[in-house]
């Protein structure tokens, strides 16, 4: 085992614990939170909400739709200019176009080309 197994490894971890992990505790905590200080609290909304697995239905069939057209409009709208914006911050991007700037005027040299066309091979592969 080299460096790199244990940094993708980090990776996936942070990847495994914000994504999933901790968006699914801190919305049971949210609900559960949701529940005890307001329907609770409220006597309309506890007759309401009886108890709270009927609340938990209830909030999930408002709050999962609210959350894919809120989801959608981020896709359609937000992603483009965050992946405009993190492009223009990355040297790895930086250094493919130069390369294949290089590449069109003839400037590139045998080196640059082929280790972008192993790096490049290795992403295709899903060995990077």
């Amino acid at each position: 085992m080299n460096d790199t197994w244990f940094r993708r490894r980090w990776y996936d971890f942070r990847q495994g614990h914000g994504m999933y992990l901790v968006f699914a505790m801190s919305f049971v905590n949210f609900v559960l939170i949701f529940y005890r200080l307001l329907i609770e609290q409220i006597n309309a909304l506890g007759e309401i909400f009886s108890n709270l697995w009927m609340f938990v239905v209830i909030f999930l069939a408002a709050y999962i739709p609210a959350a894919i057209l809120i989801g959608n409009w981020h896709r359609k709208t937000q992603m483009k200019i965050e992946h405009e914006q993190s492009m223009k911050q990355s040297p790895l991007m930086a250094k493919n176009f130069r390369i294949l700037l290089d590449l069109l005027e003839g400037k590139a040299s045998t080196k640059e080309v082929e280790d972008l066309r192993k790096f490049l091979k290795s992403i295709e592969n899903g060995s990077n």
